[in-house]
């Protein structure tokens, strides 16, 4: 192979790409450096593990086409491909109720917390960050779990910075109040 040749072979240029040559190898290495933590805010959005990787693999092929036009680091514009992609899915979806087989049951060892419990509080916190309305939602996953600025998260969600404090301020005041989060009277005695 021929220097020109191998440099072809990593760049990518057509009518899907608007002519433009693409650097498959940058495209290659973001992928391959920040697929996981791609993975993780897309569950924190979707709470569901195929619907997560549904939708990096989704944000990824959105981001493929645009990956020419991109300046400077494409975590922003990736991230916020991701969040709109699921608010158009979310806006698509039924979110009734779903059923389950068994309850879950909240056990606790004598005046100790168990990994049971402690499994069990993650679940609830789960389950009432699912219940927030989507912009809420995704707010709170930004801001909190991908411990971005709200300028950032302005950005990503393309709102002003006013409306992500009163978003993250409004789920916050639903998730204190939530039922499922509040201490039953066992575990206030444990700690």
């Amino acid at each position: 192979m021929t220097g020109t040749d191998a440099g072809a072979s990593s760049l990518s240029a057509g009518p899907l790409t608007g002519g433009r040559a693409v650097d498959r190898g940058s495209f290659d290495d973001f992928v391959a450096t920040r697929s996981t933590r791609l993975l993780r805010t897309a569950y924190l959005l979707t709470h569901d593990r195929a619907l997560a990787e549904d939708l990096v693999q989704t944000s990824l092929a959105k981001a493929w086409f645009a990956w020419g036009r991109i300046d400077g680091q494409p975590d922003a514009y990736v991230r916020r491909v991701m969040v709109n992609t699921y608010s158009s899915w979310w806006r698509r979806r039924w979110n009734g109720e779903q059923a389950t087989a068994e309850l879950p049951e909240r056990a606790t060892a004598a005046g100790h917390r168990t990994e049971a419990v402690r499994v069990d509080d993650r679940t609830d916190l789960w389950r009432a960050l699912a219940r927030l309305p989507r912009r809420q939602r995704a707010v709170v996953v930004l801001r909190f779990y991908e411990d971005l600025s709200e300028i950032e998260t302005a950005e990503i969600l393309q709102c002003s910075v006013g409306t992500v404090k009163s978003q993250a301020s409004r789920a916050l005041a639903k998730l204190r109040i939530d039922p499922t989060l509040s201490p039953t009277s066992d575990e206030e005695r444990v700690r």
